[in-house]
């Protein structure tokens, strides 16, 4: 559906009260630092806790699309919003040392990891404006980002399916689409990205000299993060996502 006729269609809109979007993909414009880019600290973020941390336009749209998904039964839970530099190291760094334990050489686990993790220093959530969500008002699997959640006889289809009709119309875009020719990192269907900040911050990202930011902050493995990968990695992994949020 999109932004016009969901404002002649809309049955989710509570009497008396609007809840229609109000955002421009061009209308947000704002110089970021190299910390901003890489999850070292955003004035622009607040929240007190991993999942209510994120950017405020972020935080503003949320709310809008939440309350409108409400009205059809689906309670929008943030599983992860933002992610510190720090944390996202952790991450990696935790999964390094785990798969190259397991006898993985260190390429190996690298390409393991970014199957569906970001090497810290590129990821959408040091932004503030990634957000993994799920339906909190269905019934909650062990482990609930998965793909097949959110498809066939899944907790979360219905969530997926509002998700597709009206997502886009408060201004959040899945990220990592299930489009076969797409490489990088695997489908996720829980992945949006608020557009109107999140474009403009990916275009200053790809200013960023990735491979100096890896070396420079001596991430676990990073002498294997050869200028070939580099390349593919941003070219696949940073780069290959929906075209929507591209532009």
């Amino acid at each position: 559906m999109n932004r016009k006729d969901f404002i002649k269609t809309s049955l989710i809109m509570g009497a008396g009260c609007s809840l229609l979007p109000s955002f421009s993909l061009g209308a947000f414009q704002e110089e970021f630092t190299r910390n901003q880019l890489i999850g070292k600290g955003n004035p622009d973020i607040s929240g007190d806790s991993y999942t209510s941390t994120m950017h405020r336009e972020t935080a503003q749209a949320l709310k809008k699309m939440s309350t409108a998904a409400a009205t059809e039964g689906i309670k929008i839970e943030v599983v992860s919003a933002y992610r510190s530099f720090d944390r996202q190291k952790q991450i990696f760094e935790g999964k390094y040392k785990r798969f190259t334990g397991q006898g993985l050489s260190p390429m190996e686990a690298i390409e393991k990891i970014i199957e569906y993790s970001t090497i810290p220093g590129t990821s959408r959530h040091h932004w503030g404006t990634d957000l993994d969500l799920i339906d909190a008002n269905a019934p909650r699997p062990e482990s609930v980002l998965q793909a097949q959640h959110y498809h066939g006889k899944g907790p979360f289809c219905k969530f997926k399916e509002w998700m597709d009709k009206h997502a886009e119309s408060f201004g959040f875009y899945e990220v990592y689409t299930d489009n076969a020719n797409r490489k990088g990192f695997e489908y996720e269907p829980w992945h949006f990205s608020y557009a109107p900040v999140s474009i403009p911050m990916l275009k200053a990202y790809e200013k960023l000299d990735v491979k100096a930011i890896l070396q420079e902050e001596s991430i676990m493995g990073h002498e294997h993060f050869t200028d070939e990968f580099i390349t593919k990695y941003r070219k696949e992994n940073i780069l290959d996502i929906n075209p929507k949020l591209l532009s």
